[in-house]
């Protein structure tokens, strides 16, 4: 289909991106656009046009209007994430004054400088309440890692971190491998609401799990001997065993899934932008420098459109 574009002379880069690989373009100054009586079908294909790509501008375009309102309704991202007492692929920490810093800090702001908006954080114990949160509306956009679940809740884009989920277990215990921990005395505990915890109690059929609030209070019962065993994520589990001697994380994992941007429910043209953003940002290595920039330097980034 070929068409001659009728535009000021430094509109004519733009209108080339937009329509380039559907159409041909020609161009011609605007004062001549009156003289042609196929002006009106040029502009009403353009009109149709725009509104296909509503939904499918890449990043490096910057949002369409469409996209900016239902990502950031109120003007601001405000994005959710959680804390802990060290850095992972998930969570953060707390500077002294209270901001967060990490990996899904690092994302969010470069989420929010792409849309050309200021950003604010709301910071949460656990990616159970980063959920609530995103599906009451109080945040717009999160990272957490996916389960069927949280998909009946949340709209997901592409994972840029693939976790695999095991047990660590405290000094002087005899539990060596992951079948070990399914026996009646051991008190396996969990971060509440997370995928973790709840692939734990669908394998586990005989050990008893608890639910807590935060890595910080799991870590406490280690130490303190109410709890044998600690699901989370390999590598969320590293900076516990450092604080907890003669620990163990066990081998292998009874869970494999994605860390992803996450949005709420019914938000089409959101969540492609933010689906662009995410594998953009992991080919063009913002994941990479987010993870280097936290000291998680041996973390692989998730491969294109990695679920």
């Amino acid at each position: 289909m070929s068409f001659v574009v009728f535009c000021a002379e430094d509109n004519w880069a733009t209108a080339r991106k937009r329509f380039t690989s559907r159409v041909t373009l020609t161009y011609e100054p605007l004062d001549k656009c009156f003289k042609h009586a196929h002006v009106k079908l040029f502009l009403f294909c353009t009109a149709l046009l725009f509104a296909a790509d509503a939904g499918s501008v890449p990043v490096s375009h910057g949002p369409t209007p469409l996209q900016r309102r239902e990502i950031v309704p109120t003007r601001k991202l405000r994005v959710g994430v959680a804390s802990a007492p060290a850095k992972s692929a998930l969570f953060v920490v707390k500077d002294a004054d209270g901001k967060p810093r990490g990996v899904t800090v690092d994302l969010g702001q470069q989420l929010a400088s792409k849309l050309g908006v200021p950003v604010e954080f709301l910071v949460a114990a656990n990616s159970g309440e980063l959920v609530d949160a995103l599906s009451s509306n109080t945040i717009d956009v999160t990272f957490v890692p996916i389960d069927e679940e949280r998909r009946k809740r949340l709209d997901f884009g592409p994972a840029y971190f693939i976790i695999e989920s095991t047990y660590l277990v405290p000094a002087g215990s005899d539990i060596k491998s992951l079948s070990e921990v399914d026996r009646p005395s051991i008190r396996v505990i969990g971060i509440a609401d997370t995928a973790t915890i709840r692939a734990a109690a669908r394998s586990l059929k005989n050990a008893k799990i608890a639910a807590v609030k935060s890595v910080s209070e799991a870590t406490e019962m280690l130490r303190t001997g109410k709890a044998d065993a600690l699901a989370l994520t390999h590598d969320s589990l590293r900076p516990v065993a450092a604080q907890l001697a003669g620990s163990r994380i066990l081998d292998g994992s009874f869970l494999q899934t994605g860390i992803a941007i996450a949005l709420p429910k019914n938000r089409p043209n959101a969540l492609a932008y933010a689906t662009s953003f995410m594998e953009d940002a992991k080919a063009s290595g913002i994941v990479r420098r987010a993870f280097d920039d936290a000291g998680l330097n041996d973390l692989v980034v998730a491969p294109p459109s990695a679920q």
